[in-house]
């Protein structure tokens, strides 16, 4: 073989070495994201106890439960829109396939989700309704649950209510379901209370600012110039309580949402009227269906078997469920009978004879 012919044959094979490598590694790396079996979980905020407590626990549970095999991959985005896209973008680099969303700025995420979506990436916006090509909405019809927040206000207010004066403590603007809220109570008090005279929205959820706007209001109205609160949620209504507590305000009545356990006190205690409980597990583990579902390429009909629709999108399979008044009457045969707490947690040593008053004990 002469020289000239060595250097082709040699030539020619490193081309096809290097060919048949590069195929390999495309096909190991191919392979390698098709196998994730990781699930990414991204959480909002953790001001409001719900989500460590609940959220995240009973999802991951759930998607063990039906892919032994899998793994969570969670991060909490401390009520930070940026941080949260950070973690967004390091689960898709990571090569997960299917993320749970719960947004901090629904708003912002329809750049994130889309992006993702056209990398193959499958969203589940969770409990607030992403913007972007999401491919499925678990949560609750929110304003429903604003409708049964202003029909709490008005069972507390009873016979008084057309003559009443109330203060309306808002969720967060950034949080589409915040709106939602407003939106169901407005439709319940508007027309039947004489006259909403102080409405703020609270920005990131803040007990701290939700005290601050209620302290704002009662400088503003004076000791009596209001007949109840609606707080959007517990822990904003947790600093409302602390703001006329420390006005000697009393027997006004005060509206909540999310049936923390520190809220449930205050119901016990009779210092909060009501809240309202919307059963986590249901939610939680309905995600966790479809996530797995959307993992193995398996059809999520029969987990969202409705449709809602975004600002950015049309027709997203969804499912949301039904949620509950609850005042001191039923926690126990809520709460407390659907295990979500025991009589021992609500009723610690410095409830304990509320609670026998309450019937607890």
């Amino acid at each position: 073989m002469n020289s000239t012919m060595r250097r082709v044959v040699i030539g020619t094979a490193a081309i096809s070495m290097a060919l048949s490598v590069a195929a390999c590694g495309k096909a190991g790396s191919d392979a390698g994201e098709s196998d994730n079996k990781t699930i990414g979980i991204l959480l909002p905020e953790n001001k409001t106890t719900r989500y460590e407590t609940f959220d995240r626990p009973l999802m991951t549970k759930k998607i063990k439960a039906l892919c032994s095999d899998c793994e969570v991959s969670y991060n909490n985005a401390n009520q930070e829109t940026e941080l949260q896209k950070k973690q967004f973008d390091a689960l898709i680099t990571k090569g997960v396939k299917v993320i749970i969303l719960d947004a901090v700025d629904a708003t912002a995420t329809k750049s994130w989700v889309d992006a993702a979506t056209k990398k193959g990436v499958k969203v589940v916006a969770y409990d607030r309704l992403a913007e972007g090509d999401v491919s499925a909405y678990i949560s609750y019809d929110n304003e429903a649950v604003g409708k049964l927040q202003g029909e709490g206000v008005l069972q507390a207010l009873g016979d008084k209510a057309k003559d009443s004066e109330l203060v309306m403590i808002n969720g967060s603007p950034t949080d589409p379901n915040a709106a939602l809220f407003k939106k169901g109570a407005h439709s319940v008090l508007d027309g039947k209370v004489k006259k909403i005279v102080y409405e703020q929205d609270i920005p990131d959820w803040s007990p701290d600012e939700a005290n601050k706007k209620m302290a704002a209001a009662i400088t503003s109205l004076g000791k009596d110039g209001f007949d109840a609160v609606y707080s959007a949620n517990d822990g904003m209504a947790g600093g409302i309580i602390t703001a006329l507590k420390s006005r000697g305000i009393k027997d006004v009545p005060v509206g909540g949402q999310d049936s923390e356990r520190a809220g449930l006190q205050r119901i016990v205690a009779g210092t909060q009227t009501f809240t309202i409980y919307k059963a986590i597990k249901p939610e939680a583990e309905r995600t966790a269906e479809i996530a797995v579902a959307l993992l193995n390429g398996d059809s999520i009909d029969e987990f969202a078997p409705d449709k809602v629709d975004s600002k950015s999108k049309k027709g997203i399979p969804s499912q949301l469920f039904d949620a509950k008044i609850v005042t001191k009457d039923n926690i126990k045969d809520t709460l407390i009978a659907d295990k979500v707490y025991t009589v021992d947690e609500i009723c610690t040593p410095e409830y304990k004879a509320a609670c026998e008053d309450a019937g607890l004990l």
